[in-house]
């Protein structure tokens, strides 16, 4: 296979949306050499979707195997068990088999909307991990001290506050620093959460005499409210997110986020992103508009032109023209009361969050917000839940 050292696409893997490389001038060399590298990205399976966070390294390592470098997918099914903490505030639990392997399911072919699963490698860690015991646990371990693993920022404030860190979490670094060990990393992609974990893999690496790797950490993204896009918050965009409710909640995100979403979840380029940064600093252009490209953007992406521009129109119908949307789902339901249909159409998971949602004023019939759970609707009755979501009764 043929190898790019194409300079413009190898400074914009270095730089775009990129927080540190470690270590930068090696790692150019090393492009420019027309060496194939073994790029790697490991992903635990701990929620069943992946979203546009997840979705930042896997852009980038769609940017390596475009210059004809080899991509290897780690599938986390060891190492989600234990739990990585980089990015939590407290322990996090350890996960049921069951759990893992249910969500284990769609990844890869979630995966694929993003990389050329033609070119793509997928391994699982536990290939590896599952037949490790203290004879090797123990030398890995020993290439690390308590005070550096103590000495991260999220770790240390636990231990300050008093809150319980486990000696399982120890183990984490060890489990994804091995994983560069197996597959002979020449560099990996992480987050800037994943610091620790990802100097692991050079320092074992060193230990077992192999070259270290070099490292490209990405900048973590907010969600739609502004907080660290994570699955247990709720405010995630995720990749298998259906076209309009895909646009719906791109044009929720905060302004202030539209360029960082264009840089690091496009790969429109770069000089375009730099104009539509001008001229929403100028107060040229309503926010809204740029968004909209945005969003058209990111749909693009994951689905096709064509549905970009549908769900573009649905956006302006519902949202900007209020108007109700021509296709929407039909249920027989007419004469129970609100609570039921609001979970036979699966607006609601439960009566609790049925009332909870009417209670917090989400639910509208025929345009009316309801405030009572005694309602018994009507056929004919379009229902709404908050902004995205309707459906008929008949």
């Amino acid at each position: 296979m043929s190898i790019s050292k194409n300079k413009d696409l190898i400074q914009e893997i270095i730089t775009r949306g990129v927080n540190e490389v470690i270590d930068a001038k090696h790692l150019v060399e090393r492009l420019n050499s027309g060496k194939q590298l073994i790029v790697k990205l490991g992903i635990d399976p701990t929620s069943p979707n992946i979203h546009l966070g997840r979705a930042v390294p896997l852009l980038k390592l769609r940017d390596f195997q475009n210059l004809g470098h080899k991509v290897i997918f780690i599938v986390g099914d060891a190492t989600a068990l234990v739990g990585d903490t980089s990015d939590k505030s407290a322990e996090r639990p350890m996960l049921p088999l069951e759990t893992v392997k249910k969500n284990l399911q769609t990844y890869i072919e979630q995966a694929s909307k993003i990389l050329d699963k033609n070119k793509l490698e997928v391994r699982f860690n536990s290939e590896w991990l599952n037949k490790l015991g203290y004879l090797e646990i123990g030398p890995q371990a020993d290439q690390f001290s308590l005070a550096e693993f103590m000495s991260r920022e999220n770790i240390k404030k636990r231990y300050d506050e008093g809150k319980r860190v486990s000696l399982r979490e120890l183990l984490y670094p060890l489990m994804q620093g091995y994983d560069s060990v197996m597959i002979k990393a020449d560099v990996e992609i992480g987050g800037t959460d994943q610091r620790f974990n990802l100097l692991a893999g050079r320092t074992l690496q060193s230990y077992y005499h192999q070259e270290p790797q070099d490292i490209i950490m990405g900048n973590l993204i907010l969600g739609t409210d502004g907080r660290k896009m994570s699955s247990s918050w709720g405010n995630t965009i995720n990749i298998v997110d259906e076209p309009p409710e895909m646009f719906g909640k791109v044009m929720s995100i905060p302004d202030d986020l539209i360029i960082i979403y264009f840089e690091h979840c496009t790969r429109l380029p770069m000089v375009e992103v730099k104009a539509f940064e001008k001229e929403l600093q100028n107060e040229k252009t309503n926010p809204r508009d740029i968004k909209m490209i945005l969003a058209k953007e990111i749909v693009k992406t994951y689905w096709s032109e064509s549905e970009a521009l549908e769900a573009e129109k649905y956006f302006v119908s519902v949202f900007q023209k209020k108007e109700t949307p021509d296709e929407i789902i039909v249920y027989k339901l007419a004469g129970k009361n609100i609570i039921d249909v609001l979970i036979l159409s699966k607006l609601a998971d439960s009566k609790s969050e049925a009332r909870r949602l009417i209670n917090q004023k989400s639910i509208k019939i025929n345009d009316e917000v309801i405030d009572s759970s005694e309602i018994v609707v009507s056929k004919n009755s379009v229902i709404q839940k908050g902004k995205r979501y309707f459906i008929k009764v008949e």
